[in-house]
This record gives C-alpha cells, sequence and structure tokens, in this order.
C-alpha cells in the first residue's frame, strides 16, 4: 500500500493521520523490483503456486500405505494364532463337558452319601476313575479319590476300634491302593496284624503255619511266611516264628534253584523278590541273584537271536512249511527258551495272522481245501483271533454253494463219469427258523452289552467274544455277530486307555491279554504293554518308599511278566532285594 496525505495539512496528515489508497492499478500485473515499492513494514507475500509432486510419487506413496496396511493385518492375525495356542487349553475348559460334570457330580453325591466303593458303577471310587477316563488330568477327580482314600482309612481305623479285623483289613486294602500307601496306613496295618496276632493264640497259629509249610505253601495270604509273620507281629521275639522263617526262606531258595535248573528265570526272579520281601536279609540272597543273572545272560542271547531271526523270516515271506528256517519255527525254538515271553507270543501271533491272511487269498481262488489248512494251523497258534472265526465264517459259506452244486453233465447232456472219490461237500446251510432269528438278534444284542461292560474274554460263556461266536454257531454269515466280533480289539484299546488313567493295573492286564487273544501279533499291543509295564513299575516304587514290601514285589512280578528284560525291572527288584 501507499499512503496519500490530505491537503488539509500542512504537514500532510489531517490530526496526524495518513489515509491509505490503492496506488496506481495499471501496473499490477508487472513484475516490479523491491526498490520500487516503498518499506511500508509489511511481510512479503510470494504469490508463486506450489509445486505438484509427479503423479510416479504419489502412487509409490499409495503403495507404501498399502504395505504398512497388510503388514499390521498379518501382525494382527500371527498374534492372534499365538494367543489361542497360548490359551487353547483354557478356551476348552469353558466349553460346556455335560458328561464329565454329571459323572463328578454323582460322584460328590455319593461321597457324601458314604457310598465309597461298589462294584455297580455308583459307588465314589468308581465314579471319579470314570471322570478320569474321560480326563485324565482332572484336579477334582484327583482330588475326590484321595478324599475317598481317606475316608477308607477312617472307615478301616473305626473297624479296627471295634474289634472288626476282618473288615479293618478289607477297609485299608482299598485305603492302600487310593493312596499308595503312607505311615497311616501302615501304622494301621501293623495294628492289625499285633490284633489278629494277639486275638489268635500262639498255638493255633504254629499249627496253621506248620501245617501250610508241610504243603509247600509257602507265599500267600495263607501261607507259612505270613502265619509266622502274624506271630512275630505280635510277639517280636517268638523263637518258633523266627525258626519257621528261615524254613520259609530255605523252601523258596530250593525253588529257585529248582527253577534255573529247568531253564526258567522268569520263575526264578519272581521266586527272589517274594523271598527278599519276606527276609530282605536272607544269607543266600546275593548268591541266588548272582546265579539268576548268570542264567538270564546265558538265555538272554539265544532267546533273542531266535526272535529275530523269526522277524526276518516274517519279512521275507517264509511263514510256515517244512524246515527250521521259517517264522513258525524260529518263534517255537524262542518260546522253548521262554514260553512267556510276551515279545514270543506277539511273533506266533503275527505268524497266525499271515496265515489267515493266505487262508482269505485261498477264499479268493475257490480253494477251499487249501483256506481249511491253513486255518487249521492258524488255530492251533492264535484260537480266539477275530479274523480267524471271521474267516471261518467264509469258508462255511464258500463251501455251502459246492454242496448245492447240479451234477456235472457231458456235452449231449448226459451225466458225465463219476468224478473220482472225494471227501463228501459239507451240507448246506440250513435255512433259519424264525426262533433261531431271534435267538441269534439276542445274542448280538448281549454281546455289545457285554463289550460295552468290559467283558471281553471273560466271564466264560457270558463275554462278549463267547456270545459273538455262539452267534455266528447259528448264523455264520450274521454281519452284525461278525463285525461286531472284529470291532473287539479296537474297543479293548479303548478300555484299556481309561483303566490305566483310572489307575486300575489288574484291569489293564486282563485288556492287554484279550489284545493278544483277538488281535495276535497286533503292533499296537507292544506299545500298550510298555505304557502297563512303567504304570505297575511306577506303582512298585511308590510301594517301596511307602515300605509296602510285600506289594511292592506283587507290582514288579506284574511288570516282569510283560517285560522280563527291561532294566528299571532289574533296578527295582535290586532295590526290593537290598531293603532300601
Amino acid at each position: 500500500m501507499s499512503g496519500r496525505k490530505d491537503h488539509h495539512s500542512q504537514d500532510g496528515s489531517r490530526d496526524g493521520r495518513t489515509e491509505p489508497t490503492l496506488g496506481n492499478l495499471r501496473d499490477l500485473d508487472a513484475p516490479r523490483s523491491r526498490a520500487d515499492d516503498p518499506d511500508d513494514r509489511l511481510p512479503q507475500i510470494n504469490f508463486e503456486a506450489p509445486r505438484r509432486s509427479a503423479p510416479v510419487r504419489r502412487h509409490h506413496a499409495r503403495l507404501r500405505a498399502w504395505h504398512v496396511i497388510v503388514a499390521v493385518l498379518v501382525l494382527l492375525l500371527a498374534g492372534g494364532v499365538w494367543t489361542l495356542r497360548q490359551y487353547q487349553s483354557s478356551l476348552r475348559d469353558m466349553v460346556p463337558r455335560t458328561e464329565l460334570n454329571d459323572v463328578l457330580s454323582r460322584a460328590d453325591a455319593a461321597l457324601r452319601d458314604g457310598h465309597l466303593d461298589g462294584a455297580d458303577g455308583t459307588s465314589a471310587r468308581e465314579l471319579y476313575q470314570s471322570a478320569r477316563a474321560l480326563e485324565p488330568d482332572n484336579d477334582r477327580a484327583r482330588d475326590g479319590l484321595h478324599q475317598v482314600g481317606m475316608a477308607e482309612l477312617s472307615r478301616a481305623d473305626t473297624a479296627y476300634r471295634a474289634g472288626h479285623l476282618d473288615e479293618a483289613q478289607q477297609e485299608l486294602a482299598v485305603a492302600r491302593e487310593l493312596l499308595g500307601g503312607g505311615s497311616d496306613v501302615d501304622r494301621l496295618d501293623r495294628m492289625i496284624q499285633q490284633a489278629r496276632g494277639a486275638a489268635v493264640p500262639a498255638d493255633g497259629l504254629v499249627a496253621q503255619a506248620q501245617q501250610a509249610l508241610a504243603a509247600g505253601k509257602l507265599t500267600g495270604a495263607d501261607g507259612a511266611g505270613v502265619l509266622y509273620q502274624r506271630m512275630l507281629a505280635a510277639d517280636p521275639n517268638n523263637a518258633v516264628a523266627r525258626h519257621g522263617l528261615d524254613q520259609v526262606g530255605a523252601g523258596l531258595a530250593t525253588q529257585v534253584r529248582a527253577a534255573l535248573a529247568n531253564g526258567d528265570p522268569n520263575t526264578a526272579s519272581a521266586t527272589i523278590d517274594q523271598l527278599a520281601a519276606l527276609l530282605p536279609t536272607y544269607g543266600d540272597l546275593p548268591a541266588l541273584r548272582a546265579a539268576l543273572a548268570q542264567a538270564q545272560q546265558q538265555g538272554n542271547g539265544a532267546l533273542l537271536a531266535a526272535i529275530s531271526q523269526g522277524q526276518q523270516a516274517l519279512r521275507d515271506g517264509r511263514i510256515a512249511g517244512s524246515g527250521d528256517d521259517t517264522a513258525l519255527a524260529h518263534f517255537k525254538a524262542a518260546q522253548a527258551i521262554d514260553p512267556g515271553n510276551a515279545q514270543v507270543r506277539e511273533g506266533l501271533g503275527q505268524v497266525a495272522q499271515a496265515l489267515v491272511v493266505q487262508a482269505n487269498a485261498a477264499l479268493d481262488a475257490d480253494d477251499t481245501a487249501q483256506a481249511s489248512s491253513l486255518l487249521d494251523q492258524a488255530e492251533a497258534l492264535a484260537p480266539k483271533s477275530a479274523d480267524l472265526l471271521a474267516a471261518r465264517a467264509r469258508l462255511r459259506s464258500a463251501s455251502a454253494p459246492a454242496a448245492r452244486a447240479p451234477a456235472n453233465l457231458s456235452a449231449k447232456g448226459a451225466p458225465a463219469a463219476p468224478a473220482p472219490a472225494a471227501e463228501p461237500p459239507a451240507p448246506p446251510p440250513p435255512v433259519l427258523t424264525p426262533e433261531q432269528i431271534d435267538q441269534v438278534a439276542e445274542l448280538v444284542h448281549r454281546a455289545r452289552q457285554a463289550a460295552t461292560s468290559g467283558q471281553i474274554m471273560l466271564p466264560p460263556g457270558e463275554s462278549a467274544y463267547d456270545l459273538y461266536r455262539n452267534a455266528l454257531a447259528v448264523d455264520g454269515n450274521n454281519q452284525a455277530a461278525l463285525q461286531g466280533l472284529q470291532d473287539l480289539p479296537g474297543l479293548v484299546i479303548q478300555q484299556f486307555n481309561q483303566a490305566l488313567a483310572a489307575g486300575n493295573l489288574a484291569k489293564a492286564n486282563e485288556l492287554i491279554g484279550a489284545l493278544g487273544d483277538l488281535s495276535p501279533g497286533d503292533s499296537t499291543a507292544g506299545v500298550l504293554r510298555g505304557r502297563l509295564v512303567d504304570a505297575w513299575l511306577d506303582q512298585a516304587e511308590r510301594q517301596l518308599d511307602s515300605g509296602d514290601r510285600a506289594n511292592a514285589a506283587q507290582s514288579i512280578d506284574q511288570a516282569r511278566k510283560l517285560a522280563p528284560y527291561q532294566a528299571r525291572v532289574r533296578e527295582l527288584s535290586l532295590r526290593l532285594q537290598s531293603g532300601r
């Protein structure tokens, strides 16, 4: 701007003011130098238009923005996955578990009502064990079993104080199993044994022990060893009882030497454990252990060699037949060394399974005679195999059409010359009556119920196996019975896992045997057997820690039957024998 002086003032101002004017507007667009403008003390204004960035740079900027967005999304997704993995167990716990909660609620109610143990599935112990089968790590089920054990211990103490020693002993046995022993359990056990010794006259116990000793019954609940121990519990200085225990020790040592002489190191080892449990300081124990170790070393090499050769023969397809280089021959040689060896039984089961496969192939080729011969060989090795029974049923159905086939005719329609004399064909299966159809349906129904309740192979006649077999004896082609029979091995594995999770090792032991009968040679059996061996040895370790040497010996013996040469079996056996 430029200032305009007011002409009414001599000094160019009106009352000292300067009026603003627009100046010369004609040269507004012309460039002017800074020298042309008077210094009006106002800030300079730049009228140049701002420069625009190139379009390519804006494109790159947008790309960089999308990169950032994608990277953020990837990070968020990765964080979500990590969080889900970290807390998936917590999220799983938030899902309603109706069945588990129902079992636990019924178990709590049974515990409150005092229904601690039983065999009908409604006791607190059974229900808590069922809950642990559904969820092995469930704290509520584990704590519930501990409370049941403490309640059983309290009942045992009450029964002892009332003088009911048998009842007290039974309750204490359950408490020991659930609590894994302990000082309170051992203390009450000693008190019960002392009461028994005081209740029975010494002369009576001496007579019973001498009779058991004369009959060769050295171990067990009513064996001479336990009876003499009861006498010592009542009177620690009883010389007759001490002498009697020495006689029991000598008898057991004789049994050990006889077993070693007969080439049976497993029986010798189990007997040594029983001797060590009764008399941990028995003088001949070191010598017996040394003889056992030598026998095991000698027999182990030959046994393992025979098993290895049998497995190689299986892989080469040399299953059975003449000669001594077949799988059957090698496993039979191993069986002669160690009749109860689990690997040998599994190898013979694999031979039986291979023979059944060959029999089915013969049936595919309509060679029923060869199929029958192969199944006879398989039956001698694994008579209760589910696959064997199914193949037998198939063989019967394959033989039936041949019996109903018309006589051979010549090209002109006349009867052909009679064939050479042969075994008469099997008669066709009879048509089932309505009563037989109902009978088969009832047998299948009962078999399914028995299988669900865990009665796989026992009791005889009422087990799922026997009921399915009886149904097939009436109707060999009944698909429900065949399918149920072939489903039994899978059901056995499921029930084994439940029994092991619940700590019911005796039931798990029974189921391992059932799996070996139903599915001989199944590789799964070896894995399950290893888990059961560890469970038996874990129990033995707890029993040794609590001073329960007698039950620890039994647990070690059960593990030895399944895995006689496992290192941990030997370690715990030595610990038992050394009294540690």
